[in-house]
């Protein structure tokens, strides 16, 4: 299923990261009520065959899923396509060629550059699906991921780029290059994505954006974010389990 429909609806779209590789991990989070579910190849320990089995386990669950791949590669996102993923987000846009390079290579000939495989293609069921080729673009949703100065002052631009269904801010890659390393929550940075958030909204296109903790969450939600990721799964097992190490062991 696309997230493209689902941008449209009348409620923004609350959602989670599923970064521990673990398709047990994923099923749990489907299963948690959440909208949508980004399953993470860039800093996570994921790779096409430990996606595969995640998406298999999320699928009977009424969740949204998007896969971020760790490169604006089209070899690599024609893999992840023709596995079966129709949400995709691709890192570190920083122009309009970036853009349509990555829309690109989610289209076939002649509108793009996806190489056709479609006959081996779990996106296809190994051919079983008539009319594939003709209307695989139809379903797909691209998210570009916007987390650079040099992303920000193209910002419009990459916005304009016909194919691109959204636009993913990233606080913490952003925050270092504005010069706040492992501040996400400085004023300069939520400035500049507050900007971006209008601007994206402004331009009629869906924008989302990271960010854990939950009054900058709601800020960012009232600026017209639309689909916003405020947990992870590793980190609620990070800070659960120190949770009960300093609760229980606090007098040793």
């Amino acid at each position: 299923m696309s997230l493209t429909a689902a941008f449209r609806g009348p409620e923004p779209l609350i959602g989670m990261w599923v970064a521990s590789g673990s398709a047990y991990n994923a099923e749990i989070c489907a299963g948690g009520g959440l909208d949508w579910l980004l399953i993470d190849c860039e800093h996570a320990p994921n790779v096409l065959t430990t996606v595969l089995p995640q998406l298999q386990a999320v699928a009977p669950y009424p969740v949204e899923v998007m896969v971020r791949v760790p490169v604006a590669d089209p070899v690599v996102i024609k893999q992840f396509l023709d596995a079966g993923v129709t949400n995709l987000m691709v890192p570190m846009i920083e122009s309009a060629d970036d853009a349509r390079a990555v829309v690109a290579a989610t289209r076939y000939p002649p509108h793009g550059v996806r190489g056709v495989g479609a006959a081996f293609a779990r996106a296809s069921r190994w051919g079983r699906v008539p009319d594939y080729l003709a209307t695989a673009d139809q379903g797909l949703c691209v998210v570009v991921q916007v987390e650079s100065r040099a992303g920000l002052d193209a910002l419009d631009d990459v916005v304009a780029v016909d194919g691109v269904d959204g636009v993913f801010l990233g606080p913490a890659d952003l925050a270092a290059s504005l010069g706040h390393l492992g501040r996400p929550d400085h004023p300069d940075v939520v400035a500049a994505i507050e900007k971006a958030i209008t601007t994206v909204a402004g331009r009629g296109k869906a924008v989302g954006v990271n960010a854990f903790a939950e009054p900058l969450a709601r800020r960012y939600l009232g600026l017209g974010a639309r689909f916003v990721l405020v947990g992870a799964d590793v980190v609620l097992l990070a800070r659960g389990s120190e949770e009960l190490a300093a609760r229980y062991l606090k007098d040793r």
